[in-house]
């Protein structure tokens, strides 16, 4: 069942347990996360970056998850991740997608205002929730988000708290000291400041880098209002080793390598879905 964001975050924010966003961009790792989600009995965020236009088209990508999600036992969002591009976000509502993030996280911040109230209008008029960004994250380690020259921004808990008035927006993404990535050194994560921004707005908020954080740290921000947690590098680290591995004791026919490399995913997600706490 396809379902938006706002859906699936709102029992997550008021029961305190948090919803994986998890990238997708074949075949193998939709099928993966949905079937996770099915055996977890849990709801699943299946999120498509705008990086992965070149995998596939957003048109195709909503085929595959909504062939798959229409005969799924739990709620799946369709996400579309990080596109600075309101054109491309438009496109994607047209599409289908249940949920759009605009991240305008590197421009003034009126101008994020502005671009995500406009986004905000034009999605919520079609039943389409919107997540935005406000801070900015580090790159890390084998990152395929992001760009090498950003640098840490911590969110500002009084600016969510007009970004969040001013937009109507239905999630936050926010900067604590996560990368996207994996963690170069030891990860210091500010629940602090998070802990004064789930005071300051009443909204969900996103942690994106969630590959490679320490559990307790998970948990921390989960506490502190963290209801969506985007994964990326750590299940295509997992995948790609444990295809390497496979392919240096056999030669499997191409139709059975993807059948692994689905079962690959789901177990990275699964782990991923046991740690989140969803009850």
């Amino acid at each position: 069942m396809l379902v938006n964001l706002k859906e699936i975050l709102t029992p997550a924010y008021a029961e305190h347990y948090a919803v994986g966003s998890f990238n997708c961009y074949s075949y193998e790792t939709f099928r993966g996360v949905i079937a996770a989600g099915e055996e977890t009995g849990t709801p699943v965020i299946a999120a498509f970056g705008a990086a992965y236009l070149a995998n596939m088209s957003l048109e195709t990508a909503h085929a595959i998850v909504a062939s798959l999600a229409k005969e799924a036992s739990v709620p799946v969002c369709f996400h579309l991740d990080h596109c600075s591009d309101m054109h491309v976000i438009y496109r994607a509502i047209k599409a289908g997608f249940g949920s759009v993030m605009y991240d305008g996280s590197m421009l003034p911040f009126a101008e994020n205002v502005a671009n995500t109230r406009t986004v905000c209008q034009v999605a919520h008029a079609c039943g389409v929730s919107v997540e935005a960004e406000l801070g900015s994250l580090a790159v890390g380690a084998d990152s395929h988000e992001g760009r090498a020259e950003d640098v840490e921004q911590y969110t500002d808990p009084q600016a969510a708290r007009e970004f969040v008035d001013s937009t109507e927006v239905d999630a936050l993404a926010v900067s604590i000291g996560t990368v996207h990535g994996l963690y170069k050194g030891n990860p210091d994560i500010r629940t602090d400041i998070l802990e004064e921004i789930h005071r300051a707005v009443d909204v969900p908020l996103v942690l994106h880098g969630g590959s490679g954080t320490p559990e307790d740290d998970l948990h921390a921000c989960i506490a502190r209002g963290i209801a969506k947690i985007n994964v990326n590098t750590e299940i295509s680290s997992a995948v790609v080793a444990q295809t390497a591995e496979l392919l240096t004791s056999e030669k499997p026919h191409y139709s059975v390598l993807s059948l692994r490399q689905t079962d690959y995913v789901k177990t990275a997600v699964k782990k991923y879905i046991g740690i989140f706490g969803h009850s």
